[in-house]
């Protein structure tokens, strides 16, 4: 079916301080991260870097800290950060339970080529099997990230790459040009809802996705991310200076309070959004187009939203402020 002639558009132009957001491919990430490590270890700093092994056994008491390696090397410290992901390890350890829904859908991606420009313009487009998003990156590229029934994947990731290609066009249309998937590849994943009762507990704090996971539908699962890692670093920064135990649990509990209230917000809502826009509803659709069309013509709420999209609502961290610590 074609686009309905209601939608929202988000002009960065309208705030000050540039683009609403960028896209970065991970593979990027994971070299600047890596290159900046090992600028800091070559200058001396306090870091190793341990790669091809396993964490083991993790042990907490009052005082401190161990995980036990694949390679049979402990390590110790005042308190463990688990950065491991939704099935985290880390979490498991610390018997901290979840709160899980499943969308019933899976998020199939890719990166396409295009013969027209994508002119730095990111398009998500609302289908009843679930958001379809268009992002650009550099040169004449994007990825993709289709929201689809579960019970279609097999279907779907079974198709040849001419088929594959040609679906990818058909729901693309022609802004683009010519559509093709770069190297015929695809992935897909899962889409559901997780969040952790609590993000602290002995000795010990969750970060990221090991905390909270969420639908694609907004794009802010890394800008949460990275809060909880800012905030966490300002907490701990805060405490050394005033002598505190930095692993205890009065400092933990800094960072959980100050993340609770944007993380469980931010979920709410993206949850929200994806059950509003993932339906075949007449009354829905024609709410949600409304709806749309109505925040697309009343500039102060506008404002709001692509604030928030931006990731600059609720108290931010200093180091996502540009301050120092």
């Amino acid at each position: 079916r074609k686009p309905s002639l209601l939608h929202l558009h988000f002009d960065y132009e309208r705030l000050e301080g540039g683009p609403l957001g960028e896209m970065v491919e991970n593979r990027h990430n994971h070299e600047a991260l890596l290159t900046r490590m090992d600028a800091l270890i070559q200058a001396g700093k306090k870091l190793t870097y341990m790669d091809g092994l396993s964490v083991g056994d993790i042990e907490t008491t009052s005082s401190h800290a161990c995980v036990h390696l694949s390679n049979g090397q402990s390590i110790q410290g005042q308190f463990l950060i688990g950065a491991d992901g939704r099935t985290s390890h880390v979490r498991r350890h610390a018997g901290i339970a979840t709160l899980n829904a499943a969308y019933g859908q899976v998020g199939i991606v890719c990166t396409i080529e295009h013969t027209e420009s994508h002119a730095a313009i990111a398009h998500e487009r609302f289908m009843p099997s679930g958001p379809f998003a268009i992002l650009p990156l550099t040169g004449k590229r994007s990825s993709l990230v289709w929201s689809e029934h579960a019970h279609l994947k097999d279907t779907i990731m079974g198709l040849s790459p001419r088929a594959f290609r040609s679906e990818v066009q058909r729901r693309c249309g022609e802004f683009l040009g010519k559509v093709t998937v770069i190297d015929d590849r695809r992935w897909a994943y899962p889409l559901t809802l997780q969040y952790a009762h609590k993000s602290t507990a002995t000795r010990t704090a969750i970060i990221a996705d090991a905390a909270h996971a969420m639908h694609p539908i907004a794009g802010q699962g890394l800008n949460m991310g990275l809060r909880d890692v800012a905030a966490l670093i300002e907490v701990l920064v805060n405490a050394r200076d005033l002598g505190f135990d930095i692993g205890s649990d009065s400092v933990l509990d800094n960072y959980a309070q100050w993340r609770q209230f944007d993380n469980a917000s931010l979920l709410g809502i993206t949850d929200a959004l994806t059950r509003l826009f993932s339906n075949d509803s007449a009354p829905i659709q024609a709410a949600r187009h409304i709806g749309m069309a109505a925040v697309n013509q009343f500039e102060p709420l506008k404002s709001f939203f692509m604030q928030h999209a931006r990731g600059n609502i609720g108290e931010l961290p200093k180091l996502l402020r540009g301050a120092p610590l």
